[in-house]
């Protein structure tokens, strides 16, 4: 049996100037977590994080983050998936072409809170290409 949580952090804005809309952010994050997961209580602390992240009002933000669990494998998994390509990100694999968009991939072991937050937000807002 697997844990599962999924937050969203959406929110679009206008412009006072113009009242145009300006950049979009929605950003959401779930995981699915082995049953027998010591990481649920971190990985809700990680999307919580992800729920603050606050963006540049004129650029438009749409992913996912996804933290996950594999059998046999002690590492932490995070795919983020963009709609669109992004730039390279040291330490992440990727893109990977999915239905969705542009995935790209991390591993973390014993990597403290922080810097996963900082990993992860640096995949967020990484510039599209």
């Amino acid at each position: 049996m697997l844990h599962n949580s999924r937050i969203e952090n959406g929110s679009s804005r206008r412009s006072p100037q113009n009242g145009h809309r300006g950049g979009a952010m929605g950003i959401s994050a779930r995981h699915q977590l082995l049953s027998s997961s010591r990481r649920t209580a971190d990985v809700e602390r990680l999307e919580s994080a992800i729920g603050r992240f606050k963006a540049d009002p004129d650029v438009a933000i749409n992913c996912e983050v996804a933290f996950f669990e594999m059998d046999g494998d002690e590492h932490l998994h995070c795919n983020v998936t963009h709609r669109h390509a992004t730039k390279s990100v040291t330490g992440w694999a990727g893109p990977g072409h999915v239905p969705d968009g542009f995935v790209y991939n991390r591993r973390f072991g014993d990597t403290p809170h922080n810097e996963m937050v900082r990993h992860i937000r640096d995949m967020v807002f990484a510039a599209r290409v």
